[in-house]
């Protein structure tokens, strides 16, 4: 006979966040798979969108994935024409990676999509947003945990 599972206590942090995570991520991919998009190929069309051209290692970071399975769907992005990758200027040994026109189009309608579908909290968005920030800072800094 198996084991009951033990009650969740809502008061754990760690158990909220992983929660509302994968809540809203479900929430996301709804409205991603009806543009044609994966909750992957948002968070990095989402950090080429500030016009900047970023390294692949940036990206990885950003988008939360290794760097091989970041390589390959950049080369989806770049198969697509959403994306294209530059030589870096300043190192030319580094390629950075930007938002062809295409790619800036498709982001906006992508993105207001998602913000039509983003549930809000009113004033307490903002809130959120700083302890949100808060909390992944004092996370970061090994010397403040």
């Amino acid at each position: 006979m198996p084991s009951p599972t033990p009650p969740r206590r809502p008061d754990d942090l760690v158990q909220l966040l992983t929660r509302a995570e994968r809540l809203a991520a479900r929430r996301l991919q709804g409205v991603l798979e009806a543009e044609g998009c994966s909750l992957d190929a948002w968070r990095v069309l989402a950090s080429l969108s500030d016009g900047e051209g970023h390294h692949m290692t940036g990206l990885a970071e950003a988008a939360f994935l290794p760097p091989p399975t970041l390589t390959k769907l950049v080369d989806q992005l770049v198969d697509q024409n959403l994306v294209h990758r530059r030589v870096d200027p300043f190192d030319r040994r580094r390629i950075l990676a930007h938002l062809t026109p295409r790619g800036q189009e498709y982001w906006q309608r992508v993105d207001q999509a998602v913000g039509a579908a983003r549930p809000s909290l009113g004033e307490d968005d903002d809130l959120l947003r700083n302890l949100l920030g808060r909390l992944a800072a004092t996370l970061e800094d090994p010397a403040r945990v």
